[in-house]
């Protein structure tokens, strides 16, 4: 996942602001979004122009988003914090299917060892 600096993030916005915008320039203006950057020698406000299509499309693009790095919640302990392997870094359990066939595999493993004398 590749960082933004803050000058993309308000540039990002003010192009999907003027995109909505010039399909439909007459909508009804909600109100103002105010975006406050920190940059390296100043504070600057950015002040956006919130009409009902900003709105709805702002809402629907950000409730669609899917950060590629949330695989779901634990089953064991709802965190949701799973690793690429889908270890929970909360309980420290496996989660899921993955992770009952890795619980499944250590136990059977264990009673082999136990039963050629291993343990």
């Amino acid at each position: 996942m590749t960082s933004s600096a803050p000058d993309d993030v308000v540039a990002t916005l003010r192009d999907f602001v003027d995109r909505i915008d010039a399909v439909d320039p007459a909508a009804a203006v909600l109100g103002e979004i105010e975006v406050r950057v920190a940059g390296d020698v100043a504070v600057d406000k950015v002040r956006l122009t919130l009409t009902a299509p900003v709105a709805r499309a702002l809402v629907e693009a950000l409730r669609g988003y899917h950060d590629p790095r949330d695989r779901g919640c634990c089953d064991h302990c709802g965190g949701r914090r799973l690793d690429d392997n889908f270890l929970c870094l909360d309980c420290h359990r496996p989660s899921g299917l993955f992770g009952q066939m890795i619980m499944e595999r250590a136990a059977r493993h264990g009673r082999d060892r136990a039963a050629v004398g291993y343990e």
